[in-house]
């Protein structure tokens, strides 16, 4: 499977031929300033919840590309309002069979207000089960025992999580984080855009190393296969 990391919490994956965007914020990020985005591709848009360094891109990218975003009921609502009609609502606990593979909403313990204001419901994770491979994007989220009920469901090939403390788990919840998903291999996002969140990327490898578990960080505008 091939990932690319845009920066921030923003990332792609292709499956069974279909470009999937996730939480795509990269106009207003400085570090990804040489990223285009419309030389984005997207077959579909995962959003995870509303704030804005998570969505602030995703009008913009799906009028473009057509692409269905797949969020909670209340980003759907707000984003039907915005013109973005090509939507599919989903909420914790539920899963929808798609054609790259099935999609379950889980826990993710966090908040969710989107950028005018407006309730952004529940924020969520995301459990990805594919012919290809099954991964889990958790989401801005901190540490939660819900963690341990994701093995019951997929045995994950690669785990997504943020890894910038301040507003998010740290290094070592993330570590934790791994052990209760039974995932030996993480990539690290939600890191180094915001003075928050600054991370000692030598550290936090050697803390996964630590852990008997590999963290891999590529860089911005990098595709990495999986």
């Amino acid at each position: 499977m091939k990932f690319t990391y845009y920066g921030h919490a923003t990332f792609a994956v292709e499956i069974k031929g279909k470009k999937i965007l996730f939480d795509p914020f990269i106009t207003y990020n400085e570090l990804a300033k040489d990223i285009d985005i419309n030389a984005i591709e997207a077959d579909y848009i995962f959003v995870s919840h509303g704030h804005g360094d998570h969505i602030a891109d995703c009008a913009a990218i799906a009028n473009k590309t057509g692409a269905t975003v797949v969020t909670n009921y209340e980003i759907h609502e707000w984003l039907n309002k915005q013109g973005i009609a090509k939507t599919h609502p989903m909420n914790t606990g539920g899963k929808w069979p798609f054609d790259f593979g099935t999609v379950k909403c889980v826990v993710a313990q966090h908040s969710s207000g989107l950028p005018d204001g407006s309730y952004g419901g529940n924020p969520m994770g995301f459990i990805f089960m594919t012919d290809e491979d099954n991964f889990y994007y958790s989401g801005d989220t901190a540490l939660t025992l819900d963690m341990q009920l994701i093995p019951g469901w997929a045995k994950l090939n690669f785990a997504v999580m943020p890894i910038g403390d301040n507003f998010t788990m740290d290094i070592a919840d993330a570590v934790k984080a791994a052990e209760f998903v039974q995932c030996n291999t993480v990539i690290g996002v939600h890191y180094d855009t915001f003075g928050f969140i600054k991370i000692d990327k030598a550290k936090a490898t050697q803390s996964f190393e630590a852990a008997g578990k590999k963290l891999l960080l590529p860089a911005i505008g990098e595709t990495i296969s999986l």
